[in-house]
């Protein structure tokens, strides 16, 4: 919410949201919107951890040391709006590998995971290199200048909000 409603800086997740729906459009597939502020500690936990990050904390060290795991989400929900659309099968749109393994083990068949564009800026650097550094998340390994492919067509792509 607060990087695709409030416009946040510090994450990538509104232009995440902005590719995911442009790319859905031109291609096919579900956007999933599930309710995850800060990997799932929710929106006030997140605006304290934004505290902490201010004070030299990284992403996942603010949720520690807020008494959260360091990613809390659960994709269940995501699986089961799937299977309630009759899915069963998908691209899934997302640099996340925890997001794909998951679904996978809720009985999703994973049949590409397609990287999200790389949405670096100044002020989300950081954030960035600790989603690729601690998230295993595949960003910054890309370079600077990676330009969002279209999807090969393999059933529905679903996607993101990393």
């Amino acid at each position: 919410m607060t990087g695709d409603v409030f416009g946040s800086q510090r994450c990538d997740c509104g232009p995440q949201l902005r590719e995911a729906v442009e790319r859905i459009t031109r291609h096919g597939g579900y956007v999933l919107y599930l309710r995850q502020e800060g990997r799932g500690i929710g929106l006030y936990g997140k605006l304290d951890a934004y505290a902490l990050q201010d004070r030299g904390l990284d992403t996942y060290d603010a949720n520690l040391a807020l008494g959260h795991g360091a990613d809390e989400r659960d994709y269940s929900s995501a699986a089961q709006m799937l299977r309630a659309l009759g899915v069963r099968r998908i691209m899934l749109l997302s640099n996340n590998p925890d997001k794909g393994a998951q679904l996978a083990g809720l009985g999703i068949t994973i049949a590409r995971q397609v990287p999200t564009a790389l949405h670096l800026t100044g002020a989300n650097a950081a954030y960035l290199a600790s989603k690729a550094r601690r998230g295993g998340h595949e960003l910054l390994l890309r370079g600077l200048d990676r330009v969002a492919e279209p999807p090969r067509r393999a059933g529905p792509l679903a996607g993101p909000a990393d």
